[in-house]
Formats: structure tokens, sequence, C-alpha cells
């Protein structure tokens, strides 16, 4: 199989960031990800929040798929939950995916509420939410929630 080119733009948490490149080796050959989000490679000095937005909000259009990386500390930022809604006010698909070794992590608010599926760190799980909008709705350890009514409530 061929590799496929995927514009995705990755949220995730600055203490985070090495979890963008685990990705991309995760995926491997199934996918090419073109990766807008910012990072330390990326980065820009912006102060002002309206503008720092207005630099994201594009990125986040261009995006086919949106990816938020969920590590221990996602739910603490502010950043990760507007660039969550803003990709959800765009209608990206929103996928949630639990860094690998991640336990006990708290979901963003955001993601809560908005994710179309969340995984834990499974190369085909992740590959067939991306390319056929496969739903899932997965603790960290890819075990399925348990006893949830909405598949967008707390772990």
């Amino acid at each position: 199989m061929g590799t496929e080119f995927k514009n995705v733009f990755v949220s995730h948490f600055h203490e985070d960031e090495d979890g963008i490149k685990k990705l991309k080796k995760l995926l491997g050959d199934q996918y090419e990800l073109h990766n807008y989000s910012v990072t330390s490679e990326k980065f820009n000095n912006a102060k002002n929040d309206d503008y720092i937005k207005s630099l994201l909000r594009p990125l986040i259009n261009q995006a086919g798929t949106f990816i938020c990386l969920i590590g221990p500390n996602t739910h603490d930022s502010d950043w990760v939950d507007w660039e969550v809604r803003e990709a959800a006010r765009l209608k990206k698909p929103i996928i949630g995916i639990f860094l690998r070794g991640t336990s006990d992590a708290d979901l963003p608010d955001a993601i809560n509420d908005l994710a179309d599926t969340i995984v834990g760190w499974n190369e085909s799980k992740i590959v067939d939410a991306i390319k056929n909008g496969k739903t899932y709705f997965e603790k960290s350890d890819g075990s399925q929630r348990d006893n949830v009514d909405s598949p967008r409530e707390t772990c």
C-alpha cells in the first residue's frame, strides 16, 4: 500500500510535542502527516491571544482531520481546549489519541464534549478513525469505556 497524504492539525500540550514525531513514526507508511500545528520548530513569539487565534484558525481550517494528543496535563491547556472547539466549529473530524504509556489522564473538556473518536495508542484504530471515520471511545489503555450512556462522558 502506498503512502497516503493527510493534512492534519495536531493539538497537544507543549510538554507532549515529542508525541507528534512518535505519531508520525507509528503511522509509518500508512500516512504521511502534514502537521499544521505550532511546535518548537514552528514557534512564534506572539503574545496577543486574538492574533494567535488568527494564525491558528486558518491552519485548523486547512486540515482535513483534527487530532488531539492526550497526555497527563493536556486537560490543563486552555489552548488545546480552544483549538478543539475551533475544529468543531469548522466541522472537522476530531480524534483524541492517548499518548503511548499514558494512564489515568483526564480528558480535556472539549475532547470529552466534542470528539468523534477517542482511542488508545493503537495504529490500526488510529488509521481506521482517520481514513474511515470509525468511531471508538476508549480509555487510555485501549479498553472500551464502561457504563457510558454518552460516549463523550468522562472516563
